[in-house]
């Protein structure tokens, strides 16, 4: 195993302890200055996000979606090899604006430069978030 794969996991896993301990500077930090994320589809979180803070509010929009403490993470296996890792993980919360359970599968390209997340590109069911956590209470 090449030492940027294990780079590219190590940076991807302190990422992800960041994430779920919700320390926002470690957060930030995990970034490159110029890094992108990227989520797919026409969701009102879908677009490109351009630069670390950007990233980061992003970030802490998409978690105000649920009703504070509910939100949680399953992550598997990190799949890395030169400078990309991808990893697969699971949501699961109450939506805050129409009190849905969520349960979305999600899967992520991370490419790291320098010893930081460079890219994101971020795969799920938007039928399923745009039908629990958007649409309008019943």
């Amino acid at each position: 195993m090449s030492t940027q794969t294990i780079e590219a996991r190590d940076v991807v896993q302190a990422y992800l302890k960041a994430l779920v301990a919700g320390d926002l500077e470690r957060i930030a930090d995990s970034f490159t200055e110029d890094a992108t994320w990227t989520l797919y589809g026409g969701l009102p979180l879908s677009g490109v996000r351009r630069g670390r803070q950007a990233i980061v509010d992003f970030l802490t929009s998409a978690v105000a979606l649920f009703v504070p403490g509910t939100l949680t993470f399953t992550f598997g296996d990190i799949t890395a090899e030169h400078d990309r890792a991808v990893l697969e993980w699971r949501a699961r919360g109450t939506a805050t604006a129409t009190g849905k359970e969520y349960d979305n599968e999600y899967c992520g390209v991370f490419v790291v430069r320098d010893g930081r997340i460079s890219e994101v590109r971020e795969y799920l069911d938007t039928q399923h978030v745009a039908e629990t956590l958007f649409a309008e209470a019943a």
